[in-house]
């Protein structure tokens, strides 16, 4: 059992900058591969990023490479999601996401793989 809570969303003008964090509740945070999506009403919830439980390996959702990072600190349990250079395309709900395992996999993308969710945090880009 893992409790996610997202926060630092908000609204921002484009080119801007916004970092969010997802603290996970749990003694066995490492023992986890995390991952952000993102949610338009109306549309299908869309991955944004993913890291590996050590933080070494990372994936993007192609129109975010380049311009955000996700990151984690293991010591305290918080996965970050650093977004610079803000679109109006980018404004979503963003949900954190916990999967239970370390192996790296093809498929680290899909809403399926993911065994926790956060309750999401809106990020808004005016244009």
């Amino acid at each position: 059992q893992v409790q996610l809570v997202e926060s630092g969303g908000g609204l921002v003008q484009a080119g801007g900058s916004l970092r969010l964090a997802c603290a996970a509740s749990g003694r066995t945070f490492s023992s986890y591969a995390m991952a952000w999506f993102r949610q338009t009403p109306g549309k299908e919830r869309e991955f944004v990023a993913a890291i590996s439980c050590r933080g070494g390996r990372t994936k993007y959702l192609n129109s975010v490479n380049g311009r955000f990072t996700i990151s984690r600190d293991n010591a305290k349990n918080t996965v970050y999601l650093q977004m610079n250079s803000l679109k109006f395309e980018d404004t979503a709900v963003y949900y954190c996401a916990a999967r239970f395992g370390c192996t790296w996999f093809d498929s680290l993308h899909s809403n399926y793989a993911y065994d926790y969710w956060g309750q999401g945090t809106q990020v808004t880009v005016s244009s």
